[in-house]
């Protein structure tokens, strides 16, 4: 992506912005462009600087991140919001703002990059996402060997340790590759991220069960075992599956 991802970063502790700020400057796709201690000073520095996506505390004295929020949603041009709070009880009052992610404190650096996956694949152009896509079949090595799988015989990949395994309609497939590198390979065949640990295809998806903490535990066609969904996954899944 060449064109930068412009980022505000709103926290009223000065650690919380300079930890987040050093862990996002390792994205070169992000670029910061501004930092506040509050929820009044985030809304005068989203109207001047125009960022892409900010990164917003709840808990702030006078306005808080809600407040900020629901003000940053009337500006002409609205930005991203991506809550980040020690506090999990906000999560669902959080949602309600379109934000496209919620991160808690301390910040774990696999749920970041998660974080700025989405955000990267939000700013795609349609002329990105279709050069991304792919005709051909998935090479595997599995350890000097290659194979060729059709995307459409695999049901769905889990990371275990330092082993990828590929769960597909004629087997099963241990491989070395990054679970990361597979997600950008498969996604334009209606391959989706549920969780750090698992990607699934969409085509074989059957049913959602409400599980604890705003996780969901997802059933795959033909398969007994449930595969976990993280909370920060749910909304973005529903609105792939339903029409």
């Amino acid at each position: 992506m060449e064109t930068k991802i412009k980022t505000l970063i709103v926290d009223d502790e000065l650690y919380s912005r300079d930890e987040l700020s050093h862990l996002l400057e390792t994205y070169p796709a992000i670029q910061i462009v501004g930092e506040a201690d509050s929820g009044e000073a985030a809304i005068l520095k989203a109207i001047q600087l125009q960022p892409d996506v900010v990164f917003l505390d709840v808990e702030m004295p006078r306005t808080n991140g809600m407040e900020a929020a629901k003000a940053l949603m009337d500006l002409k041009k609205p930005p991203l919001i991506v809550f980040a709070t020690a506090y999990p009880e906000f999560a669902v009052e959080a949602f309600r703002y379109n934000a496209i992610d919620y991160l808690l404190k301390p910040f774990d650096e696999e749920q970041l990059e998660e974080t700025v996956n989405r955000i990267e694949k939000h700013f795609h152009t349609p002329e990105e996402k279709e050069k991304g896509k792919q005709t051909g079949k998935l090479a595997i090595d599995l350890g000097g060997e290659i194979i060729y799988l059709e995307p459409k015989d695999i049901l769905y990949i889990v990371r275990d340790e330092k082993i990828t395994k590929l769960i597909t309609r004629v087997g099963e497939f241990d491989s070395k590759t990054q679970l990361k590198d597979l997600e950008s390979r498969l996604e334009s065949f209606g391959f989706f991220r549920i969780h750090k640990s698992f990607l699934v295809n969409l085509k074989y998806v059957n049913r959602l069960t409400p599980w604890f903490n705003g996780a969901y535990q997802l059933e795959i066609e033909g398969r007994k075992e449930q595969l976990s969904v993280s909370r920060n996954y749910v909304k973005a899944l529903r609105a792939k599956l339903e029409i």
